[in-house]
């Protein structure tokens, strides 16, 4: 038998309780052996509930009891989750988690501690929810350079688009149902502000390209500044808005980059609405994969939670090795980095166009129902030389990148 403990009876920890519990025997047999939780560790209480037979509250209990051999910390954040993670794999367990700000900020420090350990840190959680992208990257596909990686990343953004796009309504009028519906949280920074897909795209690249992603280093826009105009224009362009976490190789040069951006209905990714995530991985001998899926939710995480586990339990005191290495990739600087721009300009056509195309080069109109303005899209070029001339355009509203 493995005696496991979890640590945090939030949404995902009681969720990896339920999968545990309700699927036990098919887990079982897939282990080798019966998995059991020991002991749930939270500070609050659950009178009533049966999860009460196994509660505690000292995280001593835990980290000092030699029959426990796989943590799983769903806990979130940074701290305690770190050194309770830290000890954890110290004292020679195992630790599975969801927790992608603890992976992005401190993983290639526990893995490398679970290596020296002869145990496993694993996190398939933690960049696509229920979709599996983690164990493809450091598994499956580890016969391909990898040149890729884009995806929707994050399933609130996601949904907030979707329904402005769909019904023309407002940013901060969706959110809010957003946050009725239990989609957002009540603080939604991490997610509209872009920093929840940063770190699960510098997760993912770390992996796909074996060396350490910084995710401090990961140009990063939200979703705060699109309107109902920008999906009025993306409409009448057949395309739409998401927000994108994109890692590419170029030669030997790297870039990675968060942000908005025009997708066509040709792209993969145009297509993937509401909650859910998508993943789009190139490699140059397997060509084209896409990995679609609940980005979020309880039992979907927590069913990735439990195949760590199970993995886990399959390799106790052997160490799975995760092509994750200590150098730091070094990224171009966003400024050499290449995109199509869409602008939106104050004014009418016949007053912008021609300053515009002076600046700009040849583009393409775009028409839309939006008074006072009209919109253009860019041939290609670098960023730094699309801000040096945006700079001399007093009427531009805004700007969008497209890629097809």
């Amino acid at each position: 038998m493995v005696q496991v403990a979890v640590l945090g009876y939030g949404t995902v920890g009681s969720g990896v309780v339920e999968v545990l519990e309700t699927n036990w025997e098919s887990i079982a047999k897939k282990a080798g052996e019966e998995i059991k939780i020991k002991y749930v560790l939270d500070l609050r209480d659950f009178p009533g509930q049966p999860v009460e037979k196994v509660l505690v509250h000292d995280y001593e209990v835990i980290v000092n009891d030699p029959e426990v051999q796989i943590v799983v910390e769903v806990m979130g954040g940074v701290e305690p989750a770190f050194t309770f993670t830290k000890r954890a794999l110290e004292a020679g367990k195992c630790v599975c988690t969801s927790n992608k700000e603890l992976v992005a900020r401190h993983g290639l420090e526990l893995l490398e501690l679970a290596k020296e350990k002869q145990v496993n840190y694993m996190f398939e959680a933690s960049c696509g929810g229920g979709i599996p992208i983690i164990r493809p990257l450091s598994s499956s596909l580890t016969a391909d350079e990898i040149d890729e990686i884009s995806g929707i990343l994050n399933g609130t953004t996601n949904y907030i688009l979707t329904e402005m796009a769909e019904k023309y309504a407002d940013f901060n009028k969706v959110l809010k149902e957003a946050q009725d519906k239990g989609y957002a949280e009540r603080n939604p920074e991490a997610d509209v502000e872009g920093h929840d897909a940063c770190r699960k795209i510098a997760i993912l690249s770390s992996l796909a390209y074996g060396s350490h992603v910084n995710y401090e280093k990961i140009y990063t826009e939200g979703i705060t500044k699109i309107t109902v105009e920008d999906m009025k224009y993306a409409a009448a362009m057949g395309k739409s808005v998401k927000l994108l976490a994109t890692s590419k190789r170029e030669g030997d040069k790297f870039s990675a980059m968060v942000c908005p951006v025009l997708v066509g209905r040709d792209n993969p990714l145009y297509s993937v609405s509401g909650v859910f995530n998508a993943i789009f991985v190139h490699g140059n001998m397997l060509g084209d994969a896409m990995f679609y899926g609940s980005g979020a939710g309880k039992l979907p995480t927590a069913s990735a939670v439990v195949g760590d586990v199970v993995d886990c339990a399959k390799h106790l005191h052997e160490n799975i090795m995760l092509g994750w290495s200590g150098k730091e990739l070094e990224l171009m600087d966003r400024k050499d980095t290449t995109h199509r721009f869409f602008v939106r300009v104050k004014g009418s056509v016949s007053e912008n166009l021609e300053q515009a195309e002076a600046l700009f080069g040849p583009v393409s109109l775009v028409e839309a129902e939006v008074a006072g303005e009209f919109g253009f899209v860019t041939e290609l070029m670098s960023e730094g030389d699309f801000e040096e001339k945006a700079e001399k355009l007093p009427s531009m509203i805004s700007r969008i990148r497209v890629r097809a």
